[in-house]
Parts: structure tokens; C-alpha cells; sequence
């Protein structure tokens, strides 16, 4: 899920509620409504009230409901979701069932918000992640790269190697990258916008680990159950790629840990690393979730061990969040596709005696379109 706002008053809720229906979950009618409904009822939006200022979002408020349901406690408003095999169409009776689990799921609702954090690191931007890691291994000569995922939730980018990857491009051609789609790997397709060639690979990871304040384990069912209920209600085909991608990891060599202070984990994690491989930072709509002197620090500390180890930053989130100073601006989507959202690449790392950022392109926030090299604009 995605945001375009950071935080907001108690008095902005109710209108923070609707343009996250209109800007981000246009496509997820129950969403939309049930936004609404949030935005008319009083305790919907004091229970957003309850969140941190930087957990302020929307989509915490709404995946704390779809936990619920997907749990089996908030009968009423199941009825409304694809997930939990409910095929009512959003009608008057929304909002009471919205009421209904407010009352009865209160507790539960409330330990969401005060303490939870969407975490899904959506799989499909590994549409985006693929060829980024093409860019890292271009630019450095590097063919095996050390993975360390900032934020990583339950580590699930870490295995975007292993995913069936499928590009269709602007011709209708489809091209594959990565393994052969069997049945069992996460697959994943996406739109590749413009003319740019889509790289072709020849880099391997060698060693996957993941930083988070609170990861989640893919293989406990109650984690599993989070991260289900942080995708869109609708989308079984995103269900089913989360299931197998979480399947997948749990037989890959991928080491997450939990840490409290995540910028300070980077050197230990890069002086652990056998010699001769390029150390890759990625990060995916994790900026959006830093408070501003956090942001400044992480990009002091990965412009020192940039300069000092070699270190390369992938980054995918919102363009205001670039440190570069150009503008950048999306490319020409598709009928029907929003940019608001549109999700930036970047990769900063060692050049020529400094420390550069080179837009590499840009994204749908789930994958869903990747435009890539020239149309990534200035930068």
C-alpha cells in the first residue's frame, strides 16, 4: 500500500480519509467507500488518531480492519471482502458493519494502531528491483551482489531473483527475466513503458539480509495474516503471489533481523561481507515512514560508507523524497493508471571521487508499470 501524505492532525483525518480514496485505492472500490464511511464516523477517525504521527496513514487504519476480518472476528463487514470470500458490493449497510467492528474488535484495532506499521514490501516491485540491480552491476562491473534490505518487513524482496519475472512491452511483446514460471515461484508481470532495452541480467546475490524495527516471519501464520491484510481486499492475484514469494523465502539463505536502530546495522552488516562483492542498500517506500533528521543521517551514513566501502543505495519511493535537487517528473502512463503515487527510482553511490544519484526510473508502488532510462527525467 501507498500514502501521499506523511502525517496529519486529528482535524485533517476526515479529509486525509478521502484523498487517500481518491489518489491511492481509486481502483479498490470497497476501499473507497469504506474511506468514506471512516471519514463520517467519529470513532474510525479517533482511532487513526491513535496512530504515531509518522504511522498516520490510511492504509494502517485500513489493513487493521482486514486483519480483523481476515481473523474471522468482524463477521458484518467481512461480507464486503474478496479475501474472506464476501461478494457484497458497498452499499448503505457499510457503514454500520464499519461501526459494528469498531465496538466488538476495539482492543485488537487499537493495539494495531498504536503499534503496528504497514509492512508488506509489496513483491511485484520487483519489477522495479530487477532492473535496478541490472543498473548496480552495470555501472560497479560487480556480478555478485550482497543484498541488505532497509526495512525489509518479512524479507520478501530479498528474493526477487527467484521470482518469474514478466515485462510486456509498449509493442505487446512479452519478455521473461528470471527463472521459468512452474507453477510454484511468485510470478510477477508488469508494463514496460518506453523505448528503453530491458536489461538482461548476468549478476547473481550471493548473500540476502534484511533490517526492520519489528520483521515479520513468513512462516508464522499471524505474520503471514498481517501482511495478507496490508494488500487490497480485491486482488487474489496478489494474495497468491504473497503466499508463494513468502513459501519461496522460507527455503532461500536469507537472514532478517530485528533492530532498533536500523541506520546503525548498516557497517556491521558491510564489515561481515566476503571481499569481492558489491554491497547493495535497498530500500523500497521505506523514506516515506523517516522522520527528517532519520532521513538525513541514513543518507549521511550511506554517502560515508559509499565513499569509504563501495556502498550502492537502490531506492524506490515518492520523487519529493530524492536527495537530488532536479524536478522529476513521471512518465505517460497508461488510460486508467494514476501517477500520484508514482513511485521514483534512484541509485547514489561512489563516482569519480564523489558521491552521485542517477534517476533510474519510475514505477507503479505494486509493479504493476516500470519505465525505465530515459524516461526517468532529469536527474
Amino acid at each position: 500500500m501507498t500514502q501521499t501524505d506523511t502525517t496529519a492532525t486529528t482535524a485533517d483525518l476526515p479529509e486525509l480519509l478521502r484523498r487517500f480514496a481518491r489518489d491511492a485505492c481509486s481502483q479498490e472500490p470497497l476501499y473507497v467507500a469504506l474511506c468514506e464511511a471512516a471519514a463520517q464516523d467519529a470513532r474510525a477517525c479517533a482511532l487513526l488518531a491513535e496512530a504515531p504521527p509518522e504511522q498516520r496513514k490510511v492504509n494502517l487504519l485500513l489493513a487493521a480492519l482486514h486483519e480483523r476480518v481476515l481473523a474471522g472476528a468482524a463477521p458484518a463487514l467481512a461480507a464486503y471482502y474478496p479475501s474472506a470470500g464476501g461478494g457484497r458490493a458497498p452499499d448503505a449497510g457499510l457503514a454500520g458493519a464499519l461501526a459494528d467492528c469498531l465496538a466488538s474488535e476495539w482492543p485488537a484495532l487499537l493495539q494495531h494502531l498504536r503499534h503496528g506499521a504497514t509492512q508488506t514490501n509489496e513483491v511485484a516491485r520487483g519489477a522495479a528491483i530487477w532492473p535496478a540491480l541490472c543498473e548496480v552491476a552495470g555501472a560497479t562491473g560487480a556480478r555478485e551482489l550482497a543484498l541488505l534490505d532497509f526495512g525489509c518487513s518479512a524479507g520478501l524482496n530479498l528474493g526477487v531473483d527467484q521470482y518469474a519475472l514478466r515485462y510486456r512491452s509498449d509493442d505487446g511483446a512479452w519478455h521473461a527475466r528470471g527463472p521459468v514460471a512452474d507453477g510454484q515461484r511468485a510470478e510477477v508481470e508488469s508494463r514496460w513503458l518506453g523505448g528503453a532495452p530491458l536489461p538482461v541480467g548476468g549478476w547473481r546475490v550471493v548473500s540476502r539480509h534484511g533490517v526492520d524495527p519489528a520483521p515479520l516471519d513468513p512462516a508464522d501464520p499471524r505474520d503471514l495474516r498481517w501482511l495478507q491484510a496490508c494488500l487490497w481486499p480485491h486482488d487474489g492475484a496478489r494474495r497468491e503471489r504473497l503466499a508463494r514469494a513468502a513459501a519461496q523465502c522460507q527455503a532461500l539463505p536469507i537472514t532478517v533481523a530485528q533492530a532498533g536502530d536500523c541506520i546503525a546495522a548498516i557497517e556491521p552488516w558491510l564489515a561481515g561481507l566476503a571481499g569481492g562483492v558489491q554491497p547493495v542498500l535497498l530500500t523500497s517506500w521505506v523514506l516515506y515512514y523517516l522522520p527528517g533528521p532519520q532521513l538525513d543521517r541514513l543518507r549521511q551514513t550511506v554517502d560515508r560508507l559509499a565513499a569509504e566501502q563501495g556502498l550502492a543505495w537502490v531506492c524506490g519511493d515518492l520523487p519529493g523524497l530524492s536527495a537530488t535537487a532536479a524536478v522529476h517528473t513521471p512518465p505517460p502512463l497508461p488510460e486508467g493508471e494514476s501517477g500520484a503515487s508514482a513511485t521514483l527510482w534512484t541509485l547514489r553511490r561512489a563516482a569519480g571521487g564523489r558521491v552521485v544519484e542517477q534517476a533510474l526510473g519510475w514505477s507503479h508502488p505494486h509493479g504493476r508499470w516500470v519505465a525505465w532510462g530515459g524516461a526517468a527525467g532529469p536527474g
